[in-house]
């Protein structure tokens, strides 16, 4: 059985849920808070990172695969140049073509919560990408490679 024990698999089982739904809410409350997408999405990758760390790799690539990561953070970036592209149809990049709705309301900034979903998204898969790299996909240490170099 991989992972740690029984205790700590059972509270990273129930500190996961909140800490993916107070990244979420960092997300969409960025704009009227301070937060936004980058924040929100290290929040969420953190939550990610606590799940390979308490269960294993196994178990957080099912909730999460590499493939899935990849998907997901080109499709954050993507996101967010087709949001700044249809700034351009308004007359130059990022314009705020989306009304800006009432004041400290959710809807109330125009592009920016469209944008923080999308920042959301690079961030947290990236983020969680390069935790699995570094963790599980490395083959040699760093200083076996700096041997191998002087030698």
């Amino acid at each position: 059985m991989k992972g740690l024990t029984v205790i700590v698999k059972t509270i990273t089982d129930f500190v996961v849920a909140f800490i993916v739904i107070f990244g979420a809410y960092i997300v969409l409350y960025g704009h009227l808070t301070p937060g936004g997408g980058f924040a929100g999405g290290v929040i969420v990758a953190c939550a990610f990172i606590l799940l390979m760390l308490g269960h294993g790799k196994e178990v957080a690539f099912s909730r999460l695969g590499e493939r899935m990561g990849h998907v997901l953070d080109s499709a954050g970036a993507l996101a967010f140049l087709l949001i700044g592209w249809i700034g351009l149809a308004g007359g130059y990049f990022f314009l705020n073509v989306f009304g800006r709705g009432d004041q400290f309301r959710l809807l109330s900034s125009g592009m920016i919560l469209p944008a923080n979903i999308a920042i959301a998204f690079k961030v947290g898969t990236s983020l969680f990408i390069v935790f699995a790299a570094l963790a599980v996909f490395r083959r040699r240490s760093f200083r076996s490679m700096i041997e191998d170099e002087l030698s």
